[in-house]
């Protein structure tokens, strides 16, 4: 069993993550392929499995890269080891309780005939499962970036963070459902609010002009955020004026 060995294609696929994640957690010292082979393929063993579900699992409990490292580096004992993760579970149960209650609200009102709030329901995802999705888009230093400014959030900010985000969102899905003319005065001041939310969420660095209008474009491909802004009409609305914004500031 020790001899098996996994290319990074088939393990990226059995992890649900991105061969590009797994070379990032290579450069940065994180997880290094068992072998090189001549022609540049990497393989993974066993030992590296089993570390990259231990990244993973920390992952997952919005524990940032840098953090890992020095966790599976420290050479803790099995009961420190598991001490931490207790802790970890502790702080993750806190915002689990919180999400689950909202959900629970949500669905009662919805079995009362409302209708749930893309802000109520978005309040359950996790900003880390984007991982993969945001590295192969825009690269790298987008995620590290935007995951370097969540980690260093206390949970007022965390709290204040998110209500500019639902602040900011649920402004564009209004002025869409309301019709306004994506290049009127009105719906060009909320573009430029959503432009500079963006910049905050990826650590300062304003996106580029083709970076914004693929972010425009993925509102209208991508069904998650076409439900999430009211429907495929309103996420059209919504790219015709980050559009004209960008042709315009950019």
């Amino acid at each position: 069993m020790n001899d098996v060995e996994w290319p990074i294609r088939d393990l990226a696929a059995a992890a649900g993550i991105s061969s590009r994640t797994l070379r990032h957690y290579e450069q940065i010292g994180l997880l290094a392929p068992a072998r090189l082979a001549p022609n540049g393929y990497r393989f993974y063993g066993q030992v590296e499995v089993v570390r990259l579900y231990r990244i993973l699992t920390l992952r997952s409990m919005g524990m940032p890269l840098p953090a890992i490292r020095t966790v599976l580096a420290d050479g803790a004992t099995l009961a420190e080891a598991v001490r931490t993760h207790l802790n970890l579970l502790t702080e993750q149960h806190r915002h689990l309780t919180t999400r689950i209650a909202a959900l629970t609200e949500a669905v009662r009102a919805i079995e009362h005939g409302a209708t749930m709030s893309p802000d109520t329901l978005f309040q359950s995802i996790d900003p880390a499962q984007y991982e993969s999705e945001v590295r192969k888009r825009w690269g790298d230093d987008a995620w590290e970036r935007g995951d370097r400014r969540r980690a260093g959030m206390t949970p007022a900010q965390h709290q204040a963070d998110q209500q500019r985000t639902d602040d900011v969102n649920a402004a564009l899905r209004e002025a869409a459902t309301l019709r306004l003319d994506p290049a009127g005065e009105e719906f060009q001041r909320l573009i430029g609010e959503h432009h500079a939310w963006i910049t905050e969420q990826w650590g300062g660095k304003a996106p580029t002009r083709d970076a914004y209008l693929g972010l425009a474009q993925l509102y209208v491909a991508d069904e998650r955020f076409a439900t999430y802004y009211g429907g495929s009409i309103n996420a059209e609305r919504i790219r015709a004026a980050m559009t004209r914004w960008a042709a315009r500031g950019l």
